[in-house]
């Protein structure tokens, strides 16, 4: 039906065999988990993935930022082959393996800041916010947390409450952890109009000085958690000036910072860790997803002194560092320092924008570009003045881009944005190949819209 260099697509999506699998799932999962696109994987390599019925995609989601390194590196592959074969889970609380501590020491080294940590290793990213609260309310000995409007954690009950979309993540799901508030986020491309960044940050840290006369005194707030660019909200981050001085209000009143680097971590956004572009060390991180090519770990680095407030028996869990994990992300941590996929992450970055800029004059519903290394949104908008949200044009697209080869997903609060998160393994000729793709049913999409 549709072949170029690397889509080719035999059927139409879903195909015959992924009908059938459709049906089955529908039998026996719940419609609780979403599926993004209407068929099933049969192979991943690199940056494609082929589906069971031979049709070949170009996957600029990499699972939702976890194949920052691609589908199944086989050096990943490798190491994950031979580690099965010695044990696959002795359970680190009752025999502990060498794997885990080696990762810890590593996460310890490469991690922001260059005083003493350490590191326990977990299942998940909302599981690694978990702990990392655990951890910081152990230490201050305070209750209150502090989140951002837009900030995505994860779906466990904590990480529910400290994010912030309502639907789908958060409706009917209460009541909520106590003691969690949140505070505005900069959105420079939302703010009032003729308002600077500059101005739009000291708004913002005005309301957040305030917070602690109108609401919790800074004495009872136990951490600030936040994303160094926000993923399920857009792709959107602050000013190095604004980090900068959410870090000092921390020192002022004793506030622990954590970094979520679930999605901006291993190379993302053109360095190791989102927060070094801000020039900010954070007192405990969270990172998952990209660490060990798609396998379940995660993973709360911190001080020492943090990270060793709870005492024994008091975090953990069973599956938590599993060996399999362990040995995936240590490989994948030498595939990032060998390969220089953060710099890759930067070039992949100005192509999607250059190609998006480009487009931009000639088709205005492109409200907004929005980049940071490899992780690039893009925000459609009914009207370039008013500025409003065009979440079905947006999902139009996506759709579109889907039955053509190119696997793209939405995001943001209102639903109008088109986000991108390529492995960074992705070649020259795949990137310009789906950027081709998307260009075409964008301008196609945007016609049909007007006609």
């Amino acid at each position: 039906m549709q072949q170029t260099k690397s889509i080719n697509l035999k059927t139409a999506i879903p195909g015959p065999k992924a009908q059938e699998l459709l049906e089955r799932r529908n039998r026996s999962v719940p419609r609780g988990p979403f599926n993004t696109v209407q068929t099933f994987a049969a192979k991943g390599e690199g940056a494609l993935l082929t589906d069971v019925d031979g049709n070949v995609f170009i996957d600029l989601m990499g699972a939702i930022g976890s194949q920052n390194a691609g589908h199944c590196p086989p050096s990943v592959v490798e190491a994950v082959k031979e580690q099965a074969e010695k044990y696959l889970h002795p359970c680190f609380h009752v025999m502990m393996y060498e794997p885990y501590v080696a990762l810890a020491e590593k996460l310890n080294g490469i991690t922001p800041g260059s005083h003493e940590k350490k590191t326990v290793l977990l299942n998940s990213g909302a599981e690694a916010v978990e702990n990392a609260i655990k951890i910081a309310r152990k230490y201050t000995k305070r209750k209150a947390v502090i989140s951002f409007e837009r900030g995505f954690h994860g779906r466990t009950y904590m990480a529910m409450s400290l994010t912030s979309k309502v639907k789908p993540y958060k409706f009917g799901f209460g009541p909520f952890a106590p003691e969690t508030y949140k505070m505005p986020y900069p959105y420079y491309y939302r703010a009032p109009d003729g308002m600077t960044e500059e101005q739009t940050d000291a708004v913002i840290i005005a309301q957040f000085r305030d917070f602690f006369l109108r609401e919790v005194p800074a004495e009872e707030v136990a951490a600030v958690i936040l994303e160094p660019v926000q993923g399920e909200g857009g792709f959107i981050s602050p000013s190095k000036r604004f980090m900068q001085e959410i870090r000092r209000i921390c020192d002022e009143h004793g506030i622990l910072l954590i970094a979520d680097e679930v999605q901006t971590g291993f190379g993302r956004t053109g360095k190791l860790f989102g927060m070094e572009h801000f020039g900010v060390v954070p007192d405990i991180m969270t990172m998952s997803k990209s660490i060990a090519a798609g396998l379940p770990i995660s993973a709360v680095t911190g001080r020492a002194e943090v990270m060793d407030a709870p005492d024994t028996g008091e975090i953990g869990g069973t599956y938590g560092g599993s060996p399999l994990g362990c040995v995936a992300a240590l490989e994948v941590i030498k595939l990032m320092e060998e390969e220089g996929l953060p710099a890759r992450a930067m070039e992949i970055g100005r192509t999607i924008t250059d190609r998006f800029r480009a487009m931009q004059p000639r088709l205005p519903q492109i409200g907004d570009i929005r980049t940071l290394g490899a992780m690039t949104a893009i925000e459609f908008v009914e009207d370039p003045v008013t500025k409003e949200p065009a979440k079905e044009l947006t999902a139009r697209i996506i759709q579109k881009a889907h039955q053509n080869g190119v696997i793209v997903m939405g995001a943001g609060l209102y639903g109008n944005v088109l986000r991108m998160l390529s492995p960074l393994v992705i070649t020259d000729d795949q990137l310009n190949e789906g950027l081709d793709v998307l260009e075409r049913v964008t301008e196609e999409t945007i016609k049909e819209s007007k006609s």
